[in-house]
């Protein structure tokens, strides 16, 4: 019997995994500034989902604490003393609610807020005025009020919070991070320049493969050049490589960029697979119909990827090309950097998911069978700095993409040096 056991358990859900979890929905109430109640509530991007008990939201609470995230920490301990006092259920309710206390009266106080930290304490104590920790926390917090140096240094240098690490905090509080996620939530940030001379247009580039079947193209943006193709991948294409890369998904990585190793990374969320050419016969279908369809040359390549995202899954702000200081980034292949990107939606999206790019404003929302396509480098090889872009979270459903990765080497007559710098 133990064996049975011990042979499902490793199919359950682990501390790991429920870590993980609460980090993607803070992830999901800071990028669409959900409200905590909404979220308890179940109600995520219009859908209604679980509600929350009080003692799941003590459960995030403690959560993120133990991540020295006090920020939500706060957030979700407030809110499951709120949902205590208006339960049924009053069994421990007492034990409860000083446990809930002490976790709300340190988070506040890291977080610079000695004030309140000590009107939680007092609280506390008034349920349990033996708290050993309780009456030492409540001397220190009155001295630290009677300090005025002391005072300064819990609320940080320059008002920072002390609930996050600092290069971490600096960073969502960039311009870039705040567009991004500005982004994510469908708002406009900018005008959209030229917007007049985006057009739609028919694509053959005199291909056999395009003439019966034109490519349905969009323009979305001038400069940098991003297409949107439409109808370009088939239900049953979709399904097909759906189905050969599942047994295949593992954590996704990225290349560090000091060491050229790949390596996982809390910026980027999601599951992928990668498909080889001979793999099927749909896979060299599509790459061919890639190839048709930009004039490119597949054979040098990365193999199709395939990407899972799940609830919170996401991809932060990248390049898809290597940077000049990255000169080792893709060595390995003998290719030369990355040319272009072709990514394919294969699946509709509730809510959240959308692909965004901060310094342009651009913001794609997948739709299934389209794909997207931009070229990473100038024809002279220079990076095109404003292709950098970002998976935003999924907030509601799963996100299911698959992209190639074109290379320089063999797009030297498909795609030749142009007569101007930055052309």
């Amino acid at each position: 019997m133990r064996r049975y056991v011990e042979y499902y358990r490793q199919d359950l859900p682990s501390y790991e995994d429920l870590q993980g979890s609460a980090a993607a929905l803070m992830r999901l109430q800071d990028t669409y500034k959900l409200d905590t109640s909404k979220i308890a509530e179940g109600t995520l991007g219009g859908v209604q989902s679980t509600q929350l008990t009080a003692n799941d939201c003590f459960e995030l609470g403690k959560l993120t604490y133990n991540s020295e995230d006090f920020y939500h920490s706060s957030l979700w301990m407030e809110h499951a003393l709120e949902k205590l006092a208006t339960q049924e259920n009053k069994q421990n309710e007492s034990d409860l609610r000083a446990e809930m206390l002490d976790y709300m009266a340190f988070s506040e106080y890291r977080k610079g807020n000695v004030k309140t930290a000590l009107i939680f304490t007092e609280e506390l104590l008034t349920l349990e005025p033996n708290h050993e920790r309780a009456t030492n926390n409540k001397r220190y917090y009155e001295k630290m009020l009677k300090d005025k140096e002391a005072s300064e240094y819990a609320r940080g240098e320059d008002g920072k919070t002390l609930d996050m690490d600092p290069v971490e905090n600096d960073y969502r509080r960039s311009h870039e991070f705040q567009s991004y996620e500005a982004l994510c939530r469908g708002e406009q940030i900018m005008e959209i320049k030229n917007t007049h001379k985006l057009a739609c247009r028919y694509r053959t580039r005199n291909n056999p493969l395009l003439l019966m079947m034109p490519a349905k193209e969009e323009d979305v943006f001038l400069d940098p050049w991003i297409v949107m193709y439409h109808d370009v991948m088939s239900d049953s294409e979709i399904n097909a490589v759906k189905g050969l890369a599942t047994p295949k998904l593992n954590r996704a990585t990225v290349q560090n960029s000091k060491t050229g190793e790949l390596e996982v990374a809390t910026y980027r969320i999601s599951k992928s697979a990668w498909l080889k050419q001979d793999e099927d016969p749909v896979v060299a279908k599509i790459n061919a119909r890639m190839q048709a369809i930009t004039g490119l040359s597949m054979d040098t390549a990365e193999e199709l990827q395939v990407a899972n995202y799940g609830l919170g899954g996401h991809y932060e702000p990248h390049f898809d090309f290597a940077r000049k200081e990255e000169k080792d980034a893709f060595k390995s292949l003998g290719t030369g950097n990355r040319i272009a990107t072709f990514l394919f939606y294969m699946s509709d999206v509730a809510a959240g998911g959308a692909t965004v790019f901060p310094y342009i404003g651009v913001k794609l929302f997948p739709k299934k069978g389209t794909a997207a396509f931009w070229y990473n480098l100038y024809k002279n090889g220079e990076g095109i700095y404003n292709t950098r872009h970002a998976a935003c979270p999924v907030l509601v459903g799963i996100k299911w993409v698959s992209n190639k990765w074109i290379h320089e080497r063999g797009q030297e007559f498909r795609r030749p040096c142009g007569l101007y710098a930055e052309e």
